[in-house]
């Protein structure tokens, strides 16, 4: 959980972040209009809209499993065959809401008919129908989901020759300036591929819940990716060259609009980390839940940290985590975590507060590192050693951790 303090009023630039999945609304003439989700924490003039579309039938195709070598065939052999063998397992979600009709992407994650998206696209259904790539429509029922990791999780009954799982890599083998692929749904154009890299990994975002009393948890690890995501594409996987998912796209950061309004790509798309997929959907589809490790503390965001605060807090490293609040009766408040307390010339930021530097001897030198060690490693109940700066004095602080409330 991360907190905010009053030096944003320095920023100017205005970016648009949005889900990027699109709702109609009805009595609408079919035209798309936005709806708000929680500011970024990271920058707090950003905003998050959904948006979602009807999606259209795609051209059949046959499941592979022939191998593809991307070190013998040109990229456009490649592309092609990855394309023909995953789109089996790519499905357009339509959600009947009370606001009216939404679309997003899922993937098929299991043999059971187990359909993975984003719970924002989800989020209020009435009905849903999933659409295959064959063509094949099955109705979806709602399984479970989790706001944090915005992922949820439905099933279908639909005959074996329409599952096809899609194969998931490990997004902690991702490195900057890979080749990947999106498909998705995008403006309701069902099975539409786009290329692009890998921009930057280890970002974060708030989560779709809010905190009681403000604030509000992070998505940590996210990818960035500058493969075009638009609305509709919510849900939808990221592939490595290879087939395999190594993502669920999420959302996109833009200050781009179209005429009615919806949000378009501009080449910084996120997506959650497949790592977590793997964590969060097996406990929806046992518990229709996903209990996170909660620490209980509000920290410094990464991207405020410069030299003038670095030297009103006195601090001594200049990477590190740097502890704001500590919840009262939570893991760090037991285990003797100090926040700061102590006026600077910057108004809202007080020193004296611990600056954690390593988590069970893994260094830390932003907020991603630390939540997101913490979400893909550890589970309530866990015990964690957290390495702390206080002053000249370097303290391990051993905490054990309880479930997000």
């Amino acid at each position: 959980m991360k907190k905010q303090f009053p030096i944003w009023a320095a920023m100017t630039v205005l970016v648009l972040v949005s889900l990027a999945c699109k709702t109609l609304q009805p009595g609408a003439a079919g035209l798309p209009t936005m709806s708000a989700l929680p500011t970024l924490a990271a920058t707090p003039t950003l905003s998050l809209s959904i948006a979602t579309q009807p999606a259209a039938q795609t051209v059949p195709t046959t499941l592979s499993n022939t191998s593809v070598s991307t070190e013998t065939q040109p990229q456009q052999d490649i592309l092609s065959a990855l394309y023909d063998r995953v789109l089996p397992g790519i499905v357009a979600i339509q959600v009947e809401t009370a606001q009216g009709g939404a679309l997003g992407t899922g993937i098929v994650f299991n043999d059971q008919g187990y359909i993975v998206t984003n719970q924002h696209v989800v989020e209020g259904q009435q009905s849903i129908e999933v659409d295959f790539a064959s063509g094949y429509k099955a109705v979806g029922k709602f399984i479970g989901s989790d706001p944090d990791a915005d992922l949820a999780v439905i099933q279908v009954d639909a005959p074996a020759t329409e599952i096809h799982p899609l194969p998931l890599g490990n997004s902690t083998n991702v490195k900057v300036g890979q080749s990947v692929v999106a498909i998705g749904n995008p403006f309701g154009l069902s099975g539409s591929m786009t290329l692009g890299i890998i921009s930057a990994l280890g970002r974060t975002q708030d989560s779709n819940r809010q905190v009681t009393g403000g604030g509000s948890f992070s998505v940590a690890n996210m990818i960035q990716t500058d493969a075009a995501i638009n609305p509709g594409n919510s849900g939808g996987p990221l592939f490595n060259l290879k087939g395999e998912v190594i993502g669920i796209n999420r959302s996109i950061r833009t200050d781009a609009s179209n005429a009615t309004g919806e949000p378009v790509n501009s080449g910084i798309g996120f997506a959650i980390p497949v790592n977590l997929v793997k964590r969060v959907v097996p406990a929806l589809i046992e518990n229709g839940k996903f209990n996170y490790p909660y620490m209980g503390i509000t920290a410094l965001q990464s991207d405020l940290v410069n030299l003038q605060v670095i030297n009103e807090l006195g601090l001594k490293s200049m990477t590190g985590v740097y502890i704001t609040g500590v919840a009262p009766g939570g893991p760090a408040d037991k285990a003797g975590m100090i926040a700061g307390s102590v006026r600077t010339k910057i108004q809202g930021l007080l020193s004296g507060g611990d600056l954690v530097v390593a988590i069970d001897g893994t260094p830390v030198k932003v907020y991603d590192d630390l939540i997101g060690y913490l979400i893909e490693n550890k589970s309530p109940g866990d015990s964690i050693t957290l390495t702390v700066l206080r002053g000249d004095k370097r303290v391990d602080l051993k905490l054990t951790l309880t479930k997000r409330p």
